[in-house]
Parts: structure tokens; sequence; C-alpha cells
């Protein structure tokens, strides 16, 4: 008994010790946050696995201010400056955590789930060019998106002409899958618009729900990996999903087929060979990542566009793309604010973006950081917090891009896209199917929201991205002269 006695007594002067010093002796002990978040993780992992991180760490930073402390080893900022020595400093910022390997795909790293800037860079330096501007405004790239576009509308008159309104969040995945696999593999893109098969597809990608087994996975790989052998011990010979066979099948058996200017032809045709698994795992990437970009960009920012306190704004757009038939899809300076404006208030990857500082620490906002600690800064709240430069953030407001003053500051903390070197290569791409699919609805097109419309449009997170909760939107096409 007495030897248990000590053991117990041990137990808990440990206990209480590893509470006093991360509150008290550790360097990031006076960083401000809640003591429940500087005494332990666990809270977080709370947070985390009911869908509420992006929301608890917003009200923590309403509450403590741009610099939180949001776990005994984390800290999140919301500043321009932090987006730059995080993100940007050096050409990528720190280094990545291990969570970005739950974005491996086939067992393989792609250009998203590398954790150091030298792998990165020589993933990046393969296609690069593949999705600069002047790349995908070319006439093989941009006729092929617009095509979709115009399939989309068509597709979404009909179903309004038959049934009063249209659910635009299967029709807006399906344009996002179709570009993006267009982009990736022409002339053995998808067509999930007309194509009852290829829809299965997206719905396979966009009408999953992984969060839970996504973060279980990455607190306890080990006994993820166990847990779904014991579930599935013919998981070896498991069919793969459809997206993942497509995708294998284009950068293998097909590969030959697919035009130069496409990202899997650049991969074939390079001098250094990619490995094939590399290959299929990053072609997977970004078509994962082309869905839940643009797919739920859009779906929001029509939506927003259809609400009664949006017809002005609708109004200006319309009169705008009437005004300027022939101008490039970039000349239009409302689309562009409206865009922004659509992916400051909704951005598709509103969560936070983890980094590991460098081992030898960091000094940022006045704040020394130890080697190893998680930083990061999410979008939701660079787009909110500070209302000096984003004043009434709750508000849908296009004009505020216009404005020359604040201009520097407001696109400094821009965050839709991340930031930096390793910020997403697929901006450009995205930007143009979405300016290319609001020219097309709404220089021809009002819409409305539907009155028989009772889904929940709020926004829902997945492990970084975000959804509408119901995954549905209807809206009605009003055809004007």
């Amino acid at each position: 008994m007495t030897a248990l006695y000590y053991l117990a007594a041990a137990a808990l002067f440990r206990f209480l010790y590893v509470i006093y010093y991360r509150l008290f002796v550790s360097k990031l002990a006076k960083i401000p946050g809640p003591a429940v978040s500087k005494v332990t993780r666990f809270w977080l992992i709370y947070q985390e696995f009911t869908g509420r991180r992006r929301l608890y760490i917003h009200d923590l930073h309403k509450q403590y201010g741009p610099v939180v402390r949001i776990a005994p080893d984390e800290v999140a900022f919301a500043t321009g400056e932090a987006v730059k020595q995080i993100y940007s400093v050096g050409g990528s910022g720190y280094e990545k955590t291990k969570f970005y390997d739950l974005f491996m795909n086939f067992g393989a790293r792609n250009m998203f789930s590398t954790l150091t800037k030298g792998e990165h860079s020589e993933r990046k330096r393969r296609i690069a060019d593949r999705y600069a501007k002047t790349y995908v405004m070319q006439p093989n790239i941009f006729s092929g998106i617009e095509e979709r576009a115009r399939t989309l509308v068509a597709k979404v008159s009909q179903d309004c002409a038959a049934h009063g309104s249209a659910n635009v969040y299967v029709p807006l995945h399906c344009y996002a899958l179709d570009c993006i696999t267009h982009h990736l593999f022409h002339p053995l893109g998808t067509h999930s618009i007309e194509d009852t098969e290829d829809l299965k597809m997206m719905r396979e990608l966009s009408y999953h729900d992984s969060l839970k087994a996504r973060y279980f996975q990455y607190y306890n790989p080990r006994l993820y990996k166990l847990v779904k052998k014991l579930a599935n011990p013919f998981a070896s010979a498991k069919k793969l999903d459809q997206a993942s066979s497509y995708v294998l099948e284009n950068c293998n058996n097909k590969s030959a087929l697919a035009e130069e200017h496409t990202v899997v032809g650049k991969l074939r045709t390079r001098k250094d060979s990619v490995p094939a698994l590399e290959a299929a795992s990053e072609c997977l990437d970004h078509l994962i990542a082309g869905i839940d970009t643009t797919g739920d960009g859009l779906c929001f920012l029509m939506w927003q566009l259809s609400r009664p306190e949006s017809v002005n704004i609708q109004d200006k757009l319309r009169e705008e793309i009437r005004d300027n038939p022939g101008a490039p899809i970039d000349d239009l300076p409302y689309m562009e604010a409206v865009v922004k404006e659509g992916l400051r208030r909704y951005s598709p990857i509103p969560m936070s973006l983890p980094r590991c500082v460098p081992d030898e620490g960091r000094v940022l906002e006045g704040y020394f950081l130890p080697g190893k600690t998680i930083v990061s800064c999410q979008a939701w709240t660079l787009h909110q917090l500070d209302t000096e430069v984003f004043p009434r953030p709750g508000e849908f407001i296009p004009e505020r891009w216009l404005e020359e003053g604040g201009k520097e500051e407001r696109n400094r903390l821009f965050f839709a896209f991340a930031s930096g070197g390793r910020g997403c290569i697929g901006k450009n791409l995205a930007l143009m199917e979405m300016k290319l699919l609001l020219k097309e609805v709404y220089g021809s097109y009002r819409t409305v929201i539907a009155p028989e419309m009772t889904s929940s449009m709020e926004i829902s997170d997945q492990i970084i991205a975000s959804r509408p909760k119901d995954q549905v939107c209807l809206l009605r096409f009003e055809e004007l002269a």
C-alpha cells in the first residue's frame, strides 16, 4: 500500500507540475488564451471532432486579439505580418506539419502533402507552367472551360423549365469536376453535367463526410491503420473508389491519349521520369481540390447574389457584362470585385493551414516561439477580424475592392488561396472558371432564391474545406431579353 501511495503521489505531483509549467513557465505562457488551451490540447481536439475548430478559433481571436494560444504547443495568428512570416518568408515560410500526411494519395506524396520547401519546389517545377495565368488563358484551355459553362447554363435552364427551380449545388460541382479534368486529362475529361456515370464520381467526391475519420487518422495514425485493417481484413483487395480508378487509369494506361497541353501530358513528356504513383497522387489532389474550391465557392457566391439584398449587385454585374461583350474576362473590374468579395466572405478553404516553427525558434508579433511550435492563420478570421481593413465584415460589399484607400492592406489579409510559394497553384484556373460561369449566367439571366428553398446554407467545415450544410441550393433562373 505504501508503494502504491508513493506512486499515486508522484503521478499527482507530475500532473500538477505539467499544469504549472504550461501555465507559468513555458515560453508560450505569456501568449493570451484561455487557461484550458494552455493546459491541454483535448479541448481543441473536441472542437475539431465536432466541426467547430474554425468558429472556436475565431471566437478566441475576438476575445483575446490577433495572437492566441489555442493548445499547449500551438498558436493562432490573424495579422498580415504573421501571414508573411509563416507562409512567405524565404519563398515558402515555415515547414509544414505532419497534418499534411492526410493528403497523400496511393501512399505517395504530392505537392500539397510535401512537408519541406525543397521537396515542394521540386514537384512544383514539374507542372507550374500549366497553371500560369497566360497558359490557362490559351484558346485550347479557355474554350473548353467556356463550353462547360454553357453546358451548365443549358442544364439549369432545362431544370427550371421542368421544375421551376434548380438545385445548383449539383451542376456547379459537376462543372468544377469537368473543368479540372479537362485541364488534367483532355480529351479524357469527365462530362458529369450530362453523363450519369461521371455524375456518380462527383457525388462520391462531394457528398462524403470524413471529418472525424481524418482527425482520428491524424492523431492516431497507427491505431487508425489497425482499426481500418480489422474493419476490412481484405483491404488490399478492396475495389478503388471511382475517382481513384479514373485517375490511375488516365495516368497509366491512357496517358498517351491525353494531349500535351494537359497536366498529365506535361508529366508524361518530362525528361526526368516522374514515378507513376506520384503523378497519380498529384492529379488526384488537383481533382479533389478543384471541386472543393470552385464548386463550393460558386455555390455560396450565386446564393449570395440571389438574395434580396443583392439585387443591386446583380444588376451592376449584369450591366458590366452586357456593356463589355468582347472584353477579356479579366478586364471586368466589378466582376473581379464580386468574385473577390465572394472568396472573402465564403472562402472555400477557411480553416487553419498549420506550419512548424524552425528548430532555432522565431519571434513573431512580439512573442518568442520555440522550435516545433505549431503556428497557423485561417482565412475566416483574416477576412473579418480587423474591421478597419474590412468594415462591416459580415456583409457582402464588392465595392470595397474597388476603393484605392486601404487596398494594400486588404490584399495583404486576403487568404482565400493561401500565400507564398506554397499557395494554391490552381488559383488562376479557379478564377477563370468562376468568372466565365458568372458571365454566362448573369449576362442572360437573373437568379433568385426559390420560394421552396428551406435548406441551410450555413458553412459546414470539413478537414480544411467548407461546404453548404445541407448541400442544396435551390435557385430560379429568369431569362432576360
